[in-house]
Parts: C-alpha cells; sequence; structure tokens
C-alpha cells in the first residue's frame, strides 16, 4: 500500500506544480476574470477531466513503455526540464507577465468551456512530466498492488490541483486587480514562480534516476 513518505512527496510536488504558472493557470485565470467564476468552474471541470485520463493512462501500465525504451524516458525528461526553464524565463524576462495578468477572451458556451480545459490539461507538459516520470518513482512493488498505488497517488495528486486551481478560479479576479494595483508585488510574484520552476528544471535535469529503477523491485 502507498506509505505515508510516498503520499506527502506526491502532494508536495502537486503543490509546486500547481502553483506554478503554465497552461492551466493562465487559461483558468484568463477564463475567470473576462467570463465569470462559472465559466472558471466549468473550464476546470475539463481540467479535472484531463487529471483522470493521465491517472487512468498510468494506472493502466503506462509506465512499462518506458520501462522497455529508456531512451523515451529520458527525452521526457529533458523535454520538461526545458519547458520549465521557458517558463522560468516567460516570468522574469523584462517585460514578462504574471499568470494574473490575463488574457482578453471571448465568451464561450459551456461544451466549448469544458472542452478548452480538457485539452488544454491534455497538452500540458508539466502535467505528462509528471504522471510520466515522476509518478513512478513514488511507487513501491515491493509493498504490492503496484497499479493501485499509482491510482491513490494519482487520486491525491488530482485532490490538490483541484482544490488549488478551485482557489485560483473563485478568487482571480480579486487576485488580478490586487496585483495590478501593486507592481512591485507583481513583480515579486512574477521572481518568485520564476525561480521556483527554474529549481524544478534543474532538479529534473540533474536527476540520473532511469525509468527501470523507478519500477524495478
Amino acid at each position: 500500500m502507498v506509505t505515508s513518505t510516498a503520499l506527502a512527496g506526491i502532494v508536495v510536488v502537486g503543490l509546486g506544480l500547481v502553483l506554478t504558472p503554465g497552461p492551466n493557470m493562465i487559461y483558468l485565470v484568463s477564463r475567470s476574470v473576462t467570463q465569470g467564476r462559472r465559466a472558471g468552474l466549468i473550464s476546470l471541470g475539463g481540467v479535472a477531466t484531463g487529471f483522470v485520463a493521465y491517472v487512468l493512462a498510468a494506472t493502466a501500465g503506462l509506465t512499462a513503455i518506458f520501462t522497455l525504451v529508456p531512451a523515451i524516458y529520458t527525452g521526457i525528461k529533458v523535454a520538461g526540464a526545458a519547458y520549465l526553464l521557458w517558463l522560468a524565463w516567460q516570468a522574469v524576462r523584462p517585460g514578462g507577465a504574471s499568470a494574473f495578468a490575463p488574457k482578453e477572451l471571448p465568451p464561450d458556451p459551456p461544451r466549448r468551456l469544458f472542452t478548452m480545459g480538457l485539452v488544454t490539461n491534455l497538452l500540458n507538459p508539466k502535467i505528462a512530466i509528471l504522471y510520466v516520470s515522476l509518478l513512478p518513482q513514488f511507487v513501491d512493488p515491493e509493498r504490492g498492488g503496484v497499479a493501485l498505488q499509482s491510482l491513490l497517488l494519482g487520486l491525491a495528486h488530482i485532490t490538490v490541483a483541484i482544490g488549488v486551481n478551485g482557489l485560483i478560479v473563485l478568487g482571480a479576479g480579486s487576485i488580478a486587480a490586487f496585483l495590478a494595483r501593486r507592481p512591485l508585488w507583481q513583480r515579486a510574484q512574477r521572481y518568485l514562480m520564476g525561480s521556483v520552476l527554474a529549481g524544478m528544471a534543474l532538479h529534473l535535469g540533474l536527476d540520473r534516476s532511469r525509468a527501470a529503477a523507478s519500477v524495478a523491485p
């Protein structure tokens, strides 16, 4: 069964990812500010469905592919580190914008809101990295039920991600207005998030673990 250490580890990783600017946060904030909380929550439903799809894929044995073809696993890690560095640069570069400086989006009907939330999450490299290369590292085959462990860890991450994103949707307008009136706070938020992203990228890039090591007894 899943250990408390593994559960705490995936929760910490999940918090780090959900609190850093990325496609999900930018889309949910923009949608909530421009079309209201209801639209943001519908979009979040699509994002949540994307999380479930990734968890089911991981539980079905997606990690076995990376054990058989380690080069794919390595490529995913390198691509993930590069993407996180790009996000860090976008946060701190001159003229860079905060995730809470939302883009104007045209009003969309509920079905499109849900679909866009789903697609945004499915194409989010941060989530792919989490379930494909990080999740297996918290699974201990010696404790049995690898699929069940993956499912429970994935559900723990989904709970954290949906809870935090839900709070962001509900408070997006207030947060955006607060930061808009305080440029120094907005700049500090950008640099803090950029530093966190860069740290995660370096950690992922310097990690020498292999897919086989993460799933082998």
